[in-house]
């Protein structure tokens, strides 16, 4: 199935980028097909306060290509992403200060991120072949110059407006720095059977068998001020986590909008799991069973033109637990992009083991919004890691006019404390300078 995917995915990269709703003959399918993209220029830079490690630094740019054909036999189309990235030859020579989770240790970087065959008519969707995925725990990660993606099937059924039911199926999957789909995941060492794989966990041994992937369903719903999901996920020999959020957001008319949400995850899996088989052992501590309950807050309002919030979250300690109760998370594992409420750029609680996390952000909008600031503090209290705090900034330009689609952005975020999180325990600093025109 994959390789007939990639003809077809060949095939429409030869359709015409026109614009158009459906097809009426064969060549419609093609010529009335849609193209868009992404051109990236990314530098980051981790700056330590310590001689343990150097500092390290990355800079890449990128092309993201979006093909997709005109709807044919009502409903039905097929879609496509190629990606390439390039170090434009600024690889240094010692590899200790190359930022290798930018996209590898390599110069370039090529990939078919997605090639599906999709339909979508009468509130039913079913897409099928290597594509990108929008859900709390599993989703493209996209932080880096290029996304993460999965093999997989996804169906989805709308049964009322703002109801939204979706089952899935995941096999392989690319990560952010692999050129190829492989079975693993971020728990899994680097060049585990040739996968190019940076900024995972990385806790299992070489010898650990392959994962199958994931079965996961869930529901979202929105209505009125409220909007809420659950979600339950089987990572296949690793964990069953069951998730939960919902917000209710208090329209007051004034523009002044006060919200609150809660969110829930609960994990299990026995002895014969890969993480408990293969003696896994996060932050330290190793366990014979995946063993994980968390809890998260949060609360704020909104206002003209920014939105202020305080949020929380507690995983809680297990004995005979896997990371003493750490939540097991095989695709958002050391990348920092799980839903949990607390969670910073460069860390958050899935990284740092069961303890206790609450931030306060800031966000406001300048220049009819073109102009986006955030600050942002968080402070984590763990068994595992100790005591560390993040500050964070965050500022985005989105221009107009003849250079609509340009946008230039600065993230930047300090971390301090704890054990073992930083060389040297030592302060760290991550900057990440990224220019990225869509068209």
């Amino acid at each position: 199935m994959r390789h007939t995917l990639i003809a077809l995915a060949a095939a429409v990269v030869l359709g015409s980028a026109s614009f158009g709703a459906h097809a009426d003959t064969l060549g419609d399918v093609f010529t009335q097909g849609h193209a868009d993209g992404e051109l990236r220029l990314y530098n980051f830079d981790r700056i330590y306060d310590s001689n343990a490690k150097p500092d390290a630094h990355a800079l890449s740019g990128a092309l993201l290509l979006n093909l997709r054909t005109a709807e044919f036999g009502d409903g039905f189309s097929l879609g496509a992403s190629l990606l390439t990235a390039n170090a434009l030859g600024t690889r240094p020579s010692n590899p200790d200060k190359l930022d290798t989770t930018m996209m590898g240790d390599g110069n370039s970087l090529s990939a078919l991120g997605q090639a599906y065959v999709q339909y979508k008519n009468h509130g039913v969707l079913v897409r099928a072949g290597q594509q990108y995925l929008n859900t709390p725990w599993m989703g493209s990660s996209d932080a880096r110059v290029l996304p993460a993606s999965y093999q997989a099937v996804l169906a989805g059924f709308t049964p009322a407006k703002g109801w939204d039911i979706y089952g899935l199926r995941s096999f392989g999957w690319k990560s952010r720095t692999s050129d190829g789909y492989h079975f693993d995941n971020l728990y899994y060492p680097v060049a585990y059977r040739g996968d190019a794989l940076y900024g995972g966990i990385a806790g299992l041994p070489a010898t650990a068998k392959t994962t199958p992937g994931t079965w996961a369903l869930g529901t979202t719903w929105e209505s009125r001020g409220f909007k809420g999901q659950a979600w339950y996920y089987d990572f296949i020999d690793f964990a069953r986590m069951g998730y939960a959020d919902g917000s209710y957001t208090f329209k007051t008319g004034s523009g002044f909008d006060p919200f609150v949400a809660a969110q829930y995850v609960e994990e299990h899996a026995g002895s014969g799991s890969i993480p408990a088989e293969s003696g896994l052992a996060l932050f330290g501590v190793g366990g014979h069973k995946v063993d994980s309950r968390a809890w998260g807050a949060n609360a704020g309002i909104n206002i003209p033109h920014g939105k202020f919030d305080v949020s929380w979250n507690r995983i809680g300690q297990q004995g005979g637990a896997i990371g003493g109760g750490a939540l097991v998370s095989p695709y958002t594992a050391g990348w920092a992009s799980d839903p949990l409420y607390t969670t910073s750029m460069i860390r958050g609680l899935v990284e740092q083991g069961p303890g206790t996390a609450w931030k306060a952000r800031f966000s406001y909008g300048l220049l009819d919004d073109r102009l986006l600031l955030t600050a942002a503090y968080a402070s984590y209290e763990t068994k595992l890691r100790g005591d560390s705090h993040d500050v964070y900034f965050d500022a985005i330009y989105n221009f107009d006019g003849y250079l609509k689609g340009l946008s230039l952005r600065n993230r930047w975020e300090r971390s301090t404390g704890g054990t073992g999180l930083n060389p040297g325990n030592r302060p760290f600093v991550y900057n990440r300078l990224m220019v990225a025109y869509k068209f």
